[in-house]
C-alpha cells in the first residue's frame, strides 16, 4: 500500500502500483487499516477485568501482574496448567512470530494452540509425508501455467492461501489470458468460479474420492509421464492401484459429479501442456483433509508438473524461515506429542484447537487453569465455541494480547493491547515463503507510536523476561537490549538466504526487490531420506478403505435425498473475525446470510429473505436466508467469523452487525484422525422457518 501521511496524521492510502508484489491492487481491508488506528474502541493501554468493568493500568503493573499470575499456576499445578492459542494474524508480523515463538519457549507447556487445524494442518501434514518436511510446501506457478485446476480455494476473495499473491484476480484472468484454462471445483459458485471457464458443483468431503477417481483416468488412459515421474518419486505401482478402486462410475453418485465430468476433468489436466492442481480450505476442512492434499501433490507429480515452470513449485524467499523452523522442530514439525484427554495428535508443537474446551474442564494432571491468547478470537473461529466459551469464563487467569474486548479477551483478567501496525516495522517471514513470484520487501513504521505505546515483539519478549526472571528490573532492561532483536534475526535471514540481501537494501527500496520466477528446486526441497517424492506414504494407504467406505455410504444416503450439509464462506470485506469493528467494511446489505439453493427452499417451504433456524447435533442459531443458484443442492452456507453480540458493549460497530457465529453448529467431538483437523466442512444440519 502506499500510505499518505500529513501532520502525524493517515490522510489517504491506496494500492501502490510500484509494488513488486500487490501491483497496486489492494483489498477494502487495507483502507480500513486507517479505521483501526483512529477507532475509539481500540485498546491503547493495558486494561483490567474488574468486579465492575474494565480499568485501565499501567504496564508495568500489567505484564507483572500477567507474570506472576501464570507463574503461580504453573509452580502449583506444572507447566502444562497453563495453556497458550496463537492466532493467524501472527503470520503478518515478523515480530509477533519470534515473540509467540520465545514466550512458548518460556511457558515450556505442551498445550498450545493454533487455528491450523481449522485451516492448514492437513496440508502440512501431507507435505511432511510426501516431500519429508513440514516446510516444504509448492505453490502453483500461476505466471506460467496453462492449466489451473482449483479445488475448495477461492484466491479472488482470498488474495491467496498458502498460495501469497498480489493482484489474485489479474494473475487468474492472466491463465485464460494466455490461452490457458481456469478450471473450478466447488461445492458453491465462488468469487473464482465466476471467472473460471469451468465450475463443477462438489458434495463437501468428496474430494479425496474425486481426485482418486482423476488419477484412476490418467493411469487408464496412459496420461501419467511414468518417466518423469520414475525419476523423482517412489510409490508410483502403489498409487496406481489405490486408483484402481475408484474408477468415476463408482464415485459420481458420492460426490454429484458425473462421471463423464470427471473424466473429462482428468484428460483435459493430463493433456495440458503446462498445468497445476490446487487445493485449499475447502479440501481441508473434512475428514479426508490430509487425504486429499496427499492426493493433490501426487497428482502434480504423475503429470509431469511437479517442480518444472507452469507446475508446482517451491519458492526461493529471501529469508527462509524453513531453515530457522527446521533448527527449531526439526523437519517432522516437532515432537508428536497428543492432548490428555483425548490423544488428539499435535502437530508442529501445537495440538488441535477443538482439544482447548475439554483440556480447561477435565479434573487431573495437567488441566489448563491458566491461559493466554495472542491475536486470536477463538470463541468465534473454533468448532463448538459456546463450549469454549464457558470454558474459558472458569479459568484462574487469563491474559489477552489484543487491540480490542471481543468475544474470547471478554474472559481475560488482563488485556495488553500492542502498537497499530503502521506504528511497527515489518517483514512478511511467511508468506513470502509461499509467493508466487519470489519478491522481498521492507515496511518500515510510517507512523510515530503514542507514548507507552509497545508492539507484539516487546509485550511477548517482557511477559517472557518477567516469566523467567521474577524481577521487573532486569525484565525491563531485557525489553530495551533486545528492542531490535527481530530486526537483527530478519537481517541475518536475509544475508544467509539465496539472494544475499541485507534489511538496510530493503530500506532502501520501497517499492520492494522483485527476485525473479519460482526456480525447480526439488533437490533441496525434497528431505525424505532417498531424496524421492514418496506418492504412497503407508499412513495415507491405509486410510483410503476409509474413503471407500464414505463412497459407498454416500451413495445410499443420495438415493434417500433430503440431508443438507453446511459449509463456511469467506468474502472481500471480512478477514475471519479481525476488523468488523470497521464500519467500511460492514455498512450496506447484510453479508452473513445462509444460502440455498432453491430446490430445497421450495422442499422447506421456506423463501429468500426470511428467517431461519439452522440446528447441528451441537447448537443452533438463526440467520436471514438467501435463496441463490450458486449453491449445489443439498448444501447451505454461512461465513465465519460473525456473531458479535456478546461483545456489543465493547466493539459497538461489530456489534451491530447481522449474522450468527457459524461455530456455533461445528461439532468439538467430530474430528478427522491424522491430524485432529476440525470438520467446518460438510457439518450435518437441519433448516427451518423462525417460529
Amino acid at each position: 500500500m502506499s500510505v499518505t501521511v500529513e501532520g502525524g496524521r493517515v490522510t489517504g492510502i491506496r494500492g501502490d502500483p510500484d509494488d513488486v508484489h500487490s501491483r497496486g491492487h489492494i483489498c477494502p481491508k487495507g483502507p480500513a487499516l486507517r479505521e483501526l488506528l483512529e477507532d475509539p474502541d481500540r485498546l491503547r493501554a493495558p486494561v483490567r477485568r474488574t468486579a465492575t468493568g474494565w480499568e485501565t493500568i499501567g504496564w508495568d503493573e500489567a505484564l507483572g501482574e500477567a507474570a506472576d499470575r501464570l507463574r503461580a499456576i504453573q509452580r502449583r499445578h506444572g507447566k502444562d496448567a497453563v495453556g497458550l492459542y496463537v492466532g493467524n494474524p501472527t503470520v503478518h508480523s515478523h515480530r509477533a512470530a519470534l515473540g509467540t515463538e520465545l514466550l512458548t519457549a518460556t511457558l515450556g507447556t505442551q498445550n498450545r494452540f493454533d487455528p491450523g487445524t481449522q485451516d492448514s494442518a492437513p496440508r502440512l501434514f501431507a507435505c511432511r509425508e510426501v516431500y519429508g518436511d513440514v516446510t516444504s510446501i509448492p505453490v502453483p506457478d500461476l505466471d506460467r501455467t496453462d492449466h489451473l485446476l482449483i479445488l475448495g480455494a477461492n484466491p479472488a476473495v482470498s488474495n491467496g492461501s498458502m498460495m501469497s499473491l498480489g493482484d489474485a484476480r489479474g494473475r487468474l484472468a492472466g491463465v485464460r489470458a494466455r490461452g490457458g484454462r481456469l478450471v473450478v471445483v466447488d461445492p458453491r459458485r465462488t468469487e473464482t468460479a465466476a471467472l473460471a471457464d469451468a465450475h463443477h458443483f462438489i458434495r463437501p468431503g468428496g474430494d479425496a474420492a474425486l481426485l482418486l477417481a482423476i488419477l484412476h483416468v490418467l493411469f487408464a488412459e496412459a496420461l501419467v509421464d511414468e518417466a518423469r515421474v520414475a525419476s523423482m518419486a517412489s510409490g508410483l505401482g502403489t498409487l496406481r492401484e489405490l486408483a484402481g478402486r475408484f474408477p468415476p462410475s463408482r464415485v459420481a453418485a458420492a460426490i454429484g459429479l458425473d462421471a463423464a465430468a470427471i473424466q473429462g476433468i482428468a484428460r483435459e489436466l493430463g493433456g495440458a501442456r503446462r498445468a497445476v492442481v490446487h487445493g485449499r480450505i475447502g479440501t481441508c476442512q473434512n475428514e479426508f483433509g490430509p487425504i486429499a492434499s496427499w492426493l493433490i501433490e501426487s497428482l502434480n507429480v504423475v503429470t509431469g508438473n511437479f517442480d518444472r515452470a507452469g507446475g508446482a513449485m517451491f519458492a526461493a524467499p529471501a529469508a527462509d524461515v524453513a531453515r530457522l523452523a527446521r533448527l527449531l522442530l526439526g523437519g517432522g514439525g516437532g515432537a508428536r506429542h497428543r492432548s490428555r484427554v483425548r490423544g488428539l495428535p499435535g502437530l508442529l508443537g501445537t495440538l488441535p484447537s477443538a482439544a482447548m474446551a475439554e483440556e480447561m474442564e477435565t479434573p487431573g494432571e495437567g488441566q489448563i487453569r491458566g491461559f493466554v491468547t495472542f491475536a486470536g478470537n477463538p470463541v468465534l473461529s473454533t468448532p463448538n465455541s459456546a463450549r469454549l466459551s464457558r470454558a474459558l469464563a472458569g479459568l484462574e487467569h487469563m491474559v489477552s494480547i489484543d487491540f480490542y474486548v471481543n468475544e474470547t479477551s471478554r474472559h481475560a483478567h488482563l488485556v495488553l493491547p500492542p502498537a497499530h501496525p503502521f506504528e511497527v516495522g515489518n517483514y512478511e517471514l511467511v508468506l513470502l515463503g509461499l509467493a508466487v513470484r519470489n519478491v522481498a520487501r521492507y515496511s518500515p513504521p510510517i507512523l510515530d507510536r503514542p507514548d507507552g505505546a509497545r508492539d507484539d515483539w516487546e509485550i511477548l519478549s517482557e511477559l517472557s523476561a518477567r516469566l523467567a526472571v521474577p524481577s521487573g528490573g532486569i525484565a525491563r532492561a531485557a525489553r530495551r537490549l533486545g528492542r531490535n532483536l527481530p530486526d537483527r534475526v530478519v537481517d541475518a535471514l536475509l544475508r544467509a538466504g539465496p539472494h544475499r540481501l541485507t534489511l538496510e537494501a530493503l530500506r532502501r527500496a520501497p517499492h520492494g526487490v522483485d527476485l525473479g520466477p519460482l526456480q525447480p528446486s526439488r533437490a533441496d526441497k525434497v528431505r525424505t531420506p532417498d531424496g524421492r517424492v514418496r506418492l504412497a506414504p503407508e499412513v495415507f494407504v491405509r486410510e483410503v478403505p476409509r474413503v471407500e467406505r464414505w463412497v459407498a455410504e454416500r451413495v445410499a444416503a443420495a438415493a434417500g435425498g433430503g440431508e443438507l450439509v453446511l459449509i463456511g464462506r469467506r468474502q472481500l470485506r471480512s478477514n475471519n473475525s479481525w476488523m468488523h469493528n470497521a464500519r467500511s467494511l460492514v455498512k450496506g446489505p447484510s453479508r452473513a446470510q445462509l444460502l440455498m439453493n432453491p430446490a430445497d427452499a421450495a422442499r422447506l417451504g421456506l423463501v429468500s429473505g426470511g428467517r431461519v433456524r439452522v440446528r447441528s447435533r451441537v447448537g443452533e442459531v438463526t440467520a436471514t436466508l438467501a435463496v441463490t443458484e450458486d449453491m449445489k443442492p443439498g448444501v447451505v452456507s454461512l461465513p465465519h467469523g460473525f456473531g458479535h453480540a456478546e461483545a456489543a458493549a465493547t466493539l459497538r460497530v461489530a456489534g451491530a452487525v447481522e449474522g450468527p457465529n457459524v461455530n456455533v453448529l461445528t461439532d468439538d467431538q467430530t474430528l478427522e484422525p491424522l491430524v485432529g483437523a476440525a470438520l467446518l466442512s460438510g457439518v450435518p444440519v437441519t433448516v427451518r422457518a423462525e417460529g
